[in-house]
């Protein structure tokens, strides 16, 4: 039977090579050199229209690590462009071994390249991938979780940012309440440096993560400029939650009513508050401090 196995394993890897093989040939020769060709108007649609990535399921991924990252937690790349002055074959091989879908592909000038890009350091690659979507049934939750909750999260920017503080504490989960930003725009995904596929992000109400953190036993602490309690002061040693508001209104009622404890971080200078990725650090480091990093 291992025999069978193995013949089997065997066949499976040279059967990926050989589509991988077919598809680098089949496109390598393929050079885009105007912003109006199709698929480059299409990125740049993409890029800029929230409406055009929802109607069209789909999402630029810019970055040789963010497409590495997407790949290997099963997103599906539709479209890849790269630029052969800043990627060469090897790397782009490498890139396309992680998958065995075939999909479109083709070569860009620099400048088209240039006009796509936001970053001069992102690897040469540029992909139009489906997204796949993470519900509460995916998430597996460890023995003591540690969750971060964002409440209407508004700029892409911040987003990106708190994940990649949640990919650093590798806390269980990040849910986010009422978004007011796509948290695949461009934006959200290059500021989380790819996190954003390292991490199970949920998106959902506030009645349904709440619904969904007391059956699973988990406390909520909710942070509030009108606190009585400094977030030094709790206990983050239990299975918790540790709910962010919005930089503009803080938490909504309903969170602030079902939160079992209220926290703030104390403010010594003239400015009131701090930026909603600044105070998740803060806070999720203290509680990783609390449970000696473990």
């Amino acid at each position: 039977m291992r025999k069978y196995i193995t013949t089997f394993q065997t066949i499976k890897k040279k059967l990926k090579n050989f589509i991988l093989l077919m598809t680098f040939l089949s496109f390598m020769n393929k050079l885009i050199t105007s912003l109006q060709n199709p698929l480059v108007k299409q990125i740049i649609v993409l890029e800029a229209k929230p409406r055009e990535r929802k109607v069209q399921n789909l999402i630029i991924i810019e970055g040789l690590r963010e497409i590495r990252l997407a790949l290997t937690t099963g997103f599906t790349i539709t479209s890849l462009l790269y630029c052969r002055e800043i990627i060469n074959d090897k790397e782009l091989q490498s890139l396309l071994s992680q998958t065995i879908s075939t999909f479109e592909m083709a070569e860009v000038t620099s400048e088209v390249y240039n006009r796509l890009a936001y970053r001069k350091d992102s690897g040469g690659v540029i992909a139009i991938a489906r997204p796949g979507r993470i519900l509460f049934s995916d998430i597996k939750l460890s023995l003591n979780p540690l969750i971060l909750v964002l409440e209407s999260v508004e700029k892409p920017g911040n987003l990106g940012a708190v994940l990649r503080t949640a990919d650093a504490a590798n806390l269980d989960a990040v849910i986010i309440c009422d978004p007011q930003t796509d948290i695949y725009n461009p934006n959200a995904i290059r500021a989380s440096l790819g996190a954003i596929f390292t991490m199970p992000v949920v998106t959902t109400s506030t009645e349904e993560a709440i619904s969904w953190l007391k059956s699973n036993k988990v406390k909520m602490f909710g942070t509030a400029l009108t606190a009585n309690h400094y977030y030094h002061e709790v206990h983050f040693r239990e299975p918790t939650a540790i709910i962010m508001g919005s930089e503009t209104s803080g938490l909504s009622q309903k969170w602030l009513d079902e939160a079992e404890l209220l926290i703030k971080i104390p403010m010594r200078g003239k400015i009131d508050s701090m930026n909603v990725s600044t105070s998740a650090a803060v806070v999720v480091f203290e509680a990783l401090r609390q449970r000696n990093f473990q």
